[in-house]
């Protein structure tokens, strides 16, 4: 039923049907899901859908648990073009009511959701078998809406990123292309649907006729590490606190799984580069891939540890051939090779438009969409970050990344820390640093700090304003959420 003029990404699916429908596409627990099982039930669920009235261009509120019905109700709103408005579950109702007001789902789905005045559907009330009927499956533009993904919104309001079959089935495919998914692995899901990472290696693992098992998070190692076990889990996908939280509850242990897994994917966030090589002497023959990318420009650039042992702090080059990266100054203008700059992308996997057209100014220059990071290119290739734009201290006119003077104070012993821009006491800079401190186990006090780091920063860089605090507020992914420090 699913023909060329549909969404690409059922298409990859459904050929995949085709080729090997027996072939497990899904675990979701104790239930095991082949791939003419997942078309089949993405046809039925198309048809509730369908029956509901939702028409393409409509919106529908995807609450994102991790279960094989999410899964299904996300392929049918592809199949009918009706548009996913992604959630996380456990979003603060003020960001949910947000959402819905500014979007206006027909819809939602969700186990447990209540808003007043709106349709909820729980994900089990969709059926898994067709009823009668047959479904009106309309032909797709490549440019057309698919998703609606919100941004964490650590330096504003959160902006919903309109995504369309052709950026979703063109990260999934640079992701492969990279990384090497193919049909015969088995990869452990444990990161959220809510987000671009999770989802997006869903997409991954399916297009490549993959074997997706959907675990619910990482909270309890034990249960994942069996998982990796009893399924013969091939791959897996992680953030950098994942890792850190790994790491801390269980040392080496997860080594033992070297010779069975063949990738691991690493983004949405900062991995220092003791980890880096420390993942490499653990997994000496597992592809370790490090992604840099936004939800508006999912993995923009790749990074292998192996192959970049030399050069463990670049980001990486681009994608695909299809990703075009460089740097550009605040007019827009290219800068040279070395020069620090805005990270601006193009390519297959970005997107045109934010939801809201206020939101689109100054987001673009022409068709590149500007990152908000700061950065620069070697004359290798590789790209380096300096920090965020929008989060560079002004320091009497010379612009200074926090994450420069982060990394200066954790080598010193300090566990945690943060520095955001504060008002100069003296009235002198304009800006100054503040630094944010976890003390942890340190004995040092803030002159001790301050002396060490006249050997590791120039004067201008170092904090001017100290508070010691119980720890960073961060985002799920590990991001430092500045705007609740002052």
């Amino acid at each position: 039923m699913i023909g060329a003029t549909h969404s690409p990404l059922l298409c990859d699916i459904a050929r995949n049907a085709v080729e090997s429908p027996d072939k497990t596409a899904l675990v979701d627990g104790q239930c095991r899901v082949s791939y003419s099982q997942l078309i089949s039930r993405v046809e039925a669920a198309a048809l509730y859908l369908q029956s509901m009235g939702l028409k393409p261009g409509d919106r529908i509120l995807l609450s994102a648990q991790k279960e094989a019905q999410f899964v299904y109700l996300y392929l049918a709103a592809h199949l009918l073009g009706v548009v996913n408005v992604v959630t996380d579950s456990a979003s603060p109702r003020e960001r949910l009511d947000y959402i819905i007001s500014v979007t206006g789902p027909a819809v939602l789905f969700g186990n447990g959701l209540d808003v007043p005045g709106r349709r909820c559907v729980p994900l089990d009330a969709v059926p898994l078998e067709a009823t009668a009927g047959e479904i009106a499956i309309p032909a797709l533009t490549s440019d057309a809406v698919a998703d609606v993904m919100f941004t964490t919104g650590t330096t504003g309001a959160p902006k919903g990123v309109l995504l369309s079959h052709a950026n979703i089935i063109g990260s999934a495919r640079n992701t492969n292309g990279f990384i090497g998914t193919c049909s015969s692995d088995i990869e452990a899901l444990a990161l959220p649907l809510s987000h671009s990472f999770g989802l997006g290696r869903l997409r991954c693992v399916l297009i490549a006729g993959a074997t997706l098992v959907l675990v619910n998070n990482f909270a309890n190692l034990k249960t994942f590490f069996t998982v990796i076990e009893t399924e013969h889990v091939t791959g897996f996908g992680m953030v950098p606190a994942v890792w850190q939280y790994i790491k801390r509850l269980s040392g080496k242990r997860i080594a033992r799984f070297a010779d069975q897994l063949r990738y691991i994917e690493i983004g949405s966030a900062a991995l220092p580069e003791s980890d880096k090589r420390l993942l490499i002497e653990m997994f000496p023959t597992t592809r370790l891939c490090m992604h840099y990318g936004l939800t508006e420009a999912s993995r923009a650039l790749f990074a292998e540890f192996h192959e970049n042992i030399d050069n463990l702090n670049a980001v990486g080059r681009p994608a695909s051939p299809l990703v075009e990266v460089c740097v550009r100054d605040e007019d827009g203008t290219p800068v040279p090779d070395g020069t620090d700059g805005e990270i601006c992308v193009r390519g297959n996997m970005v997107t045109h438009s934010y939801y809201l057209p206020d939101d689109n100014v100054d987001a673009f220059f022409g068709e590149w969409f500007r990152t908000g990071d700061w950065g620069h290119r070697a004359a290798n290739g590789d790209f380096y970050l300096t920090g965020r734009k929008k989060e560079l201290i002004n320091i009497g006119g010379e612009k200074v990344s926090p994450v420069t003077i982060e990394q200066a104070i954790k080598s010193i012993g300090i566990p945690d820390c943060a520095c955001i821009a504060a008002q100069d006491p003296n009235g002198v800079l304009g800006e100054v640093p503040k630094a944010f401190l976890v003390r942890g186990d340190s004995t040092l006090d803030f002159d001790d700090i301050k002396r060490q780091l006249t050997q590791l920063l120039p004067p201008n860089e170092i904090p001017v304003l100290w508070e010691w605090v119980d720890s960073i507020p961060r985002t799920t992914s590990g991001k430092i959420q500045r705007l609740k420090l002052k």
